[in-house]
């Protein structure tokens, strides 16, 4: 498939009939959950889950969403949303990049920046060295 950045995370979907809005297709809300059930995945693959945000006391929290919704999918569809890394400052910020794909046709992009806060306050805090090393290691540029 033509993705955006080299070695993406993919997250494979098979459209439900419960995604479906009044319109016939996936309701656009349903692509950011599927966006977050692929970072999600790509954080535990890298080596942090929830448990180590929590024992960490810091999160990556989103700052800021941009998404473009290309062409719609339907039920029973096989779709793939793919996630990278692709900027991280290894003090507070972290930026992904999503691109949500059937056969080789882009539907959907999304770009996240992401600020790192601290679980017990809210307030925003450095990364800790454990998400510098692990996030700021897995950015991919752009080919």
């Amino acid at each position: 498939m033509p993705w955006d950045y080299p070695n993406p995370f993919i997250k494979q979907i098979t459209v439900q009939p419960y995604d479906m809005d009044g319109l016939g297709h996936a309701n656009n809300s349903v692509y950011i959950k599927w966006a977050e059930l692929a970072a999600w995945g790509h954080s535990h693959l890298l080596g942090l889950s929830l448990a180590d945000y929590q024992a960490c006391d810091r999160a990556m929290a989103i700052s800021k969403a941009s998404y473009d919704y290309l062409l719609p999918c339907f039920s029973d569809e096989k779709i793939n949303m793919a996630t990278w890394l692709s900027a991280c400052d290894g003090k507070l910020r972290l930026e992904r990049r999503f691109q949500l794909m059937r056969d080789d046709k882009t539907l959907f992009r999304g770009h996240w920046i992401t600020t790192c806060v601290r679980l017990s306050s809210g307030k925003i805090a450095r990364m800790p060295k454990e998400f510098v090393e692990i996030y700021g290691g897995a950015v991919e540029h752009a080919d």
